[in-house]
């Protein structure tokens, strides 16, 4: 029997036990695939906790995590396209992926290209394809945009800095510390803000003499909100897909976005996003190209095994890890 790091019941990184945990015979339209690799997202810490964003928890006892790297190990019943040895990935729901073996439908699996890194890929897949929408599809970024990115440090922070750089963007990015500025300018950020010493509001002013950015990637939520808006062009678009200090304040659509120039807020989620087959392939292979011709880059700096989720799951929450995370099962 493989194992997997089993919920009892949601709270703390230590809720997280690793356990036995059974695995069925893949079910219609499901295949079994045992990880090499599993991704670590910060909504999986949302997930442990008993928030069900950006989607719903089981009940427990539950396994969560919804990325993961590994090979076929069978098939279920009307399974097309998906053979036994097959290298494969994922990076949406339905959660577990923090298991040695799981089933997973095999309509949200993708191939992985032979030249990738599983642990890259593990790290990327559901970050980049939300980097995807957000740069292609939410707002159209285009060479000479100035855009703001809010925790440019973090593993989803590294990978819009460079994309957004390699689509000929600037980019101002903020940062809890110095530290995590220099990651961030390593990445392509042209201006970083240490949000403890300076304003990003006046470092976006000045940036674009006065006009504001194109558009702002907002994952901070409370704390930053109404300053995101003020560093907004007439026009701009907010992108609020993030909230790691908190849901933020009611949005007054008279005084918080017509005021400011007839702004435009949305709360982008990957699931609309990649919900059709073809977009969630256009996605992924926009992605694997990127990872393949070098644009992008995991940096990934922290490799736990599986059964130490628990310790990765600790640091992450703490705000000092720099990059991205894997678990080897």
């Amino acid at each position: 029997m493989s194992k997997a790091q089993v919920i009892h019941r949601l709270g703390p990184p230590e809720v997280m036990q690793w356990q036995e945990w059974a695995v069925p015979d893949p079910a219609h339209g499901e295949v079994r695939l045992r990880h090499t690799a599993v991704g670590v997202n910060f909504a999986d810490t949302y997930h442990r906790g008993g928030v069900s964003h950006p989607w719903p928890v089981p009940p427990c006892p539950v396994v969560i995590g919804f990325e993961g790297v590994g090979i076929v190990e069978a098939a279920g019943s009307d399974v097309t396209g998906f053979s036994t040895g097959d290298r494969v990935a994922y990076g949406i729901p339905p959660l577990g992926s923090y298991a040695e073996v799981r089933n997973y439908p095999a309509d949200k699996l993708l191939h992985l290209p032979p030249e990738l890194d599983d642990r890259q890929v593990a790290a990327l897949l559901m970050k980049g394809m939300t980097a995807h929408y957000l740069l292609h599809r939410t707002y159209r970024v285009k060479p000479g945009d100035t855009i703001l990115v809010h925790a440019a440090a973090s593993g989803m922070g590294l990978i819009l800095c460079q994309w957004a750089r390699a689509l000929g963007a600037t980019i101002v990015g903020t940062v809890s510390t110095g530290e995590k500025a220099e990651a961030a300018r390593m990445a392509g950020c042209h201006h970083p803000v240490v949000r403890s010493e300076e304003s990003f509001v006046d470092r976006v002013r000045d940036v674009t003499d006065g006009e504001g950015a194109a558009v702002v990637y907002e994952a901070i939520g409370r704390d930053t909100l109404q300053d995101s808006l003020d560093s907004l062009r007439p026009m701009g678009v907010c992108a609020a897909y993030g909230h790691v200090s908190g849901p933020p304040d009611p949005i007054d659509i008279i005084q918080d976005l017509g005021r400011r120039g007839s702004l435009f807020i949305t709360r982008p989620a990957i699931m609309h996003y990649v919900a059709k087959r073809e977009d969630l392939e256009w996605a992924a292979e926009d992605l694997f190209r990127a990872i393949g011709n070098g644009t992008l880059d995991a940096n990934v700096n922290y490799v736990y095994p599986l059964s130490d989720a628990v310790k990765a799951h600790a640091a992450i929450e703490s705000g000092r890890t720099l990059g991205a995370t894997v678990l080897v099962p």
